[in-house]
């Protein structure tokens, strides 16, 4: 069974051998500068993890290195404010995705709708228990493989919504 990704720890050490000796050879990659910016970003604190993708025959690849958050087939990207589930772009309004992106990066934090709203809305919660029930309702709708049982956005009884921990 082929694995989706693998996680290397570098210390700093193997990180400047890594650099030093790429920086020497000739490289015929049109990506070999963005790894040794990739390397350097890591060595000087700018980013703490480097992740790398392989580009097969007639692929192209489009920065590998993203901020976004994977959960089974989902797939969040703040950056883009795109939403793929299963590799397929998922359409969601501005407050869905705002919703989902405050769960997902809170993963198994439990929020209240209260928190849930002052978060996303960012101003004082006016009894909007049914509106953000609403926003909750239809993101289950877009991103559940069933919405009547969640796998992503769970619902804690008689408190409020977290994103799942186990997946």
């Amino acid at each position: 069974m082929k694995k989706n990704a693998s996680f290397i720890i570098m210390d700093s050490a193997l990180a400047k051998s890594l650099y030093d000796t790429l920086k020497t050879l000739e490289l015929k990659s049109k990506y070999s500068h963005e790894l040794l910016q990739g390397l350097e970003d890591l060595m000087e604190g700018e980013v703490a993890t480097l992740m790398l993708g392989m580009v097969g025959p007639g692929e192209n690849l489009v920065h590998v290195v993203d901020d976004g958050i994977y959960a089974g087939a989902l797939e969040i990207h703040p950056k883009s404010r795109k939403v793929l589930h299963g590799g397929i772009e998922v359409n969601l309004t501005p407050k869905e995705f705002d919703i989902l992106y405050f769960l997902a990066k809170n993963k198994g934090a439990v929020f209240t709708k209260e928190q849930i709203y002052q978060a996303v809305w960012e101003e004082d919660y006016l009894m909007a228990d049914s509106n953000i029930m609403a926003f909750i309702r239809k993101l289950r709708k877009k991103i559940e493989p069933d919405p009547d049982a969640p796998e992503y956005v769970l619902t804690i009884w008689g408190i409020g919504y977290k994103f799942t921990d186990r997946i």
